[in-house]
């Protein structure tokens, strides 16, 4: 509560950061004067719940990484068409619409903005680079957290400009585990991402364009409390919800040593449970039970976790574990299944890609050289013949002056596109 108010609805009396009671007050009084003639201020009551939520939510949560957020490079190739897109359409931006009270961002001072990548009308947009971002997304977040991913939402390019605070808040679920990547930039000075890690510190994470933050923005208060000073600053907004399923071997998280949980064991007390008289009403995985977001999601779901038909044709296509495995690296789960199932190190997923296509785009070199090893051709191609090689996506993700693009090459791959087939 030194930055901004977090935990309760003031700052801290002793501040180091200036004024900062003062510049909170102007924060609400301006959210005030801009929604009138309301009988109760809707702005008051937007913060209470969002301190609520920093209070009850993270402690609610299971948490999949030590300290809960991450700086990294966005994969180089995914960058590109990300920057393309932003340069072609960059002046093609619309006003951000937020409901009625909204503080999480002074947008009645400084307004935002949005660049759609689902726009077709916009040169590049669509889904092929929507699913170009999901996927180099969400390998990288899979391989941070260990756990298999489903995409809850990707939002555009948000434009900020000159004086937007973000108040510190922690996500809505089931926006569980998260990316920001910075597009593009014109600022005075760097604008930090304030995050409170597992820790219980707060951190200041600066941004240059090109660089990907990864974060559990369910349980990771983060904001940036500090008025920007600049002319722009664009950000892509990626979300993801576990589906339950440990990518890792032991399928232990390795929290600190008091923290470590088994979440298999979680997810069966979880579907033993029998909450408000409807039986078999599980949990997500995400969530504790017997925590206070444990009982608001079970009052606001009294038939339980239920899946419907779209909901299990999801999960039914889910990767197989010999793909999962490919993804993150875990070559000795690869050796197990070399010995259960040898025909799965070749099957294709619903996507029709096999494990050598996963480790490759990841740059997993040793999981290439094991199914090599094994007689995996390193230039079968995706979709039963009909799409792109190993190479191929491994320098769609990486690059082509990334190390193991190189190494693939030394092993006698080619680069065969999804549109190179002949007709």
């Amino acid at each position: 509560d030194v930055s901004w108010p977090m935990h309760h609805e003031s700052v801290a009396r002793k501040n180091q950061l200036g004024d900062r009671q003062g510049i909170y007050n102007q924060f609400l009084s301006d959210c005030g004067k801009y929604y009138p003639n309301y009988p109760t201020s809707p702005c008051l009551e937007t913060e209470r719940d969002r301190v609520r939520m920093n209070l009850s939510q993270p402690k609610s949560m299971q948490n999949y990484t030590s300290m809960g957020f991450k700086k990294i490079k966005c994969p180089e190739k995914v960058f590109k068409l990300i920057q393309q897109f932003w340069e072609q359409n960059k002046n093609n931006r619309s006003p951000e619409n937020w409901f009625v009270g909204n503080t999480f961002t002074n947008h009645w001072e400084s307004a935002s903005y949005m660049v759609s990548v689902e726009d077709t009308n916009l040169r590049g947009g669509g889904n092929r680079l929507k699913d170009a971002i999901w996927d180099a997304a969400r390998s990288t977040i899979e391989e941070w957290t260990g756990e298999e991913l489903t995409p809850c939402s990707l939002y555009g390019i948000r434009i900020y400009e000159n004086g937007a605070i973000l108040a510190p808040h922690v996500d809505r679920l089931p926006l569980v585990s998260s990316a920001i990547i910075n597009v593009d930039q014109d600022v005075d000075e760097p604008w930090p991402l304030e995050v409170i890690g597992h820790d219980g510190k707060a951190h200041n994470v600066t941004m240059e364009a090109g660089d990907m933050v990864l974060y559990e923005s369910h349980s990771i208060i983060h904001g940036r409390p500090f008025a920007l000073k600049g002319r722009l600053y664009a950000n892509i907004f990626i979300h993801f919800e576990p589906v339950g399923h440990s990518l890792r071997h032991d399928a232990v998280h390795l929290l600190d040593a008091d923290q470590q949980h088994d979440v298999h064991e979680k997810y069966r007390k979880t579907v033993e449970l029998k909450h408000g008289g409807h039986e078999n009403a599980q949990l997500p995985i995400y969530i504790l039970p017997g925590t206070p977001s444990a009982q608001e999601w079970i009052a606001q779901h009294p038939g339980g976790n239920e899946v419907d038909e779209e909901e299990e044709e999801v999960v039914s296509n889910s990767r197989p574990e010999a793909h999962l495995a490919a993804t993150i690296g875990n070559l000795p789960r690869l050796k197990e299944i070399l010995q259960e199932s040898p025909e799965d190190l070749t099957a294709e997923d619903s996507n029709g890609w096999q494990p050598i296509h996963e480790a490759a785009r990841a740059g997993h070199l040793p999981i290439v050289q094991f199914l090599v090893d094994f007689g995996v051709d390193i230039n079968v191609q995706t979709s039963e013949g009909y799409g792109a090689t190993a190479l191929y996506w491994a320098k769609e993700a990486l690059g082509e002056d990334h190390p193991a693009v190189r190494s693939l090459e030394s092993l006698g791959a080619i680069e065969i596109g999804p549109d190179d087939m002949e007709l």
